[in-house]
């Protein structure tokens, strides 16, 4: 981690150099304290109270500063600082503010809130764009209370359907259009708009839960593409009996089968060059006693790879895989959608490398590993993203940090890249 290095040398006219570090720290802290964990982390899932209060937290901030606030019909949030021209559609700059239950302070909201920051310090400084600037909040990105994830941006893009994400439920069998109502509920001021509004480009600052950028000591990121991601989930129906007295070949045990299917799936999945990226993420075993024959398991798979051919190839054999090596207990293997790999426009990726450079931060191009709101945001605008580091590359734990320089010099590049596509 670097630290006097995200202070700029660069020309003191650059936009960059009006982000304020240690607001958009404090801003982190303060967010991160609702649904905070002893540990550090964060626990505030899709659509709960924690979600709730750290909307409204938000939105006061912006009603400070004479920000516009709106929200759509599946949830989605957005902060708009008008530009000079009433006809310009928007640059959007965002990311989510839901956590996995043992999440981190950084994954999703430093991407909020660096946009956010990049408004107020325009703002703040009396700086005019001809483009209106807007700083979003997906709903779900992460996936972890409602299935499938990213909700928000793929429900907006017109990638999911409305209805059938709204009656979504939860393990508690709490439905997206129940869980939506108190949330909204937190943020009366706020107007609503519709689905898919006019976007004419779109950036995403993150950190880059990977540890590629701490590794080469660099604090930006220029990232040039997603890789591709198909998720499952498999449904395995054994037969409870006795753990004493049932004969092992007589038994049809939904464990038992699981592990046979992953093992063969790990198989499928091997790769030397270490690029595919499979993970069995839930398994849950019914009735769960220790002295009862396993009659159903439920798994996950999470498979990502950033080339379409072998997540077509691979991802199509799941099924077969399973079904065969479940036998003789029934399988049944659902998918999950297919979400494949982005490749970002040139000339939005050359936009954030020119604020990098203009700011004289190093950085690398760099595909991301980890799926995001901006590939679902392609479908209808540019996209470009920005990365910094965290710390070990940790993500998706309560252990995850980063610095406040390295956020700063993110958002920074995040105002120069802003604000010159705010501007053409």
């Amino acid at each position: 981690m670097t630290d006097a290095a995200s202070q700029p040398t660069a020309r003191p006219n650059l936009v960059g150099t009006l982000i304020d570090e240690d607001r958009l720290w404090q801003r982190h802290e303060a967010l991160g304290a609702i649904g905070g964990t002893p540990k550090g982390g964060v626990n505030r899932q899709a659509l709960t109270a924690e979600e709730a209060v750290a909307r409204k937290l938000i939105a006061g901030w912006a009603k400070e500063l004479g920000f516009g606030i709106a929200t759509d019909p599946i949830g989605n949030m957005f902060i708009r600082r008008e530009g000079t021209d009433p006809t310009a559609t928007p640059v959007v700059s965002g990311s989510h503010i839901d956590t996995q239950p043992t999440g981190g302070k950084y994954d999703g909201a430093y991407g909020v809130l660096a946009a956010f920051e990049v408004l107020e310090s325009l703002e703040r400084a009396g700086v005019k764009t001809r483009r209106p600037l807007e700083a979003a909040i997906w709903m779900n990105e992460e996936g972890s209370r409602f299935q499938p994830g990213c909700v928000g941006s793929g429900v907006f893009v017109g990638k999911k359907e409305l209805e059938p994400m709204l009656d979504m439920q939860d393990r508690a069998g709490i439905s997206v259009r129940e869980a939506l109502v108190p949330v909204l509920e937190a943020t009366p001021e706020a107007t609503q708009r519709p689905l898919n509004t006019p976007i004419h480009a779109y950036l995403e600052a993150h950190i880059e839960q990977g540890p590629r950028l701490e590794a080469e000591g660099l604090q930006i990121g220029i990232v040039t593409s997603i890789q591709g991601m198909r998720r499952f989930e498999i449904d395995i129906e054994g037969e409870e009996a006795h753990a004493g007295t049932t004969p092992r070949k007589s038994r049809k045990d939904a464990l038992s089968a699981a592990v046979r299917i992953i093992a063969a799936l790990e198989e499928l999945m091997h790769d030397p060059d270490d690029v595919v990226r499979f993970t069995v993420g839930r398994l849950e075993v019914s009735p769960g006693s220790p002295n009862v024959v396993p009659g159903h398991v439920h798994f996950s798979i999470d498979f990502r790879h950033p080339d379409t051919k072998v997540l077509k190839e691979r991802g199509d054999a799941v099924e077969r895989i399973a079904v065969e090596k479940g036998a003789p207990c029934p399988v049944t293997v659902k998918g999950f959608g297919t979400n494949p790999p982005v490749h970002f426009p040139t000339d939005i990726v050359d936009t954030v490398r020119r604020g990098a450079a203009r700011l004289e931060l190093p950085s690398m191009d760099m595909p991301s590993g980890a799926g995001h709101d901006a590939g679902l945001i392609s479908a209808v605008a540019p996209v470009g993203m920005v990365f910094v580091p965290c710390v070990k590359g940790i993500s998706h734990n309560e252990l995850e940090r980063a610095s406040a320089a390295d956020l700063a010099a993110g958002t920074r590049v995040l105002a120069e890249a802003m604000v010159e596509l705010a501007n053409s």
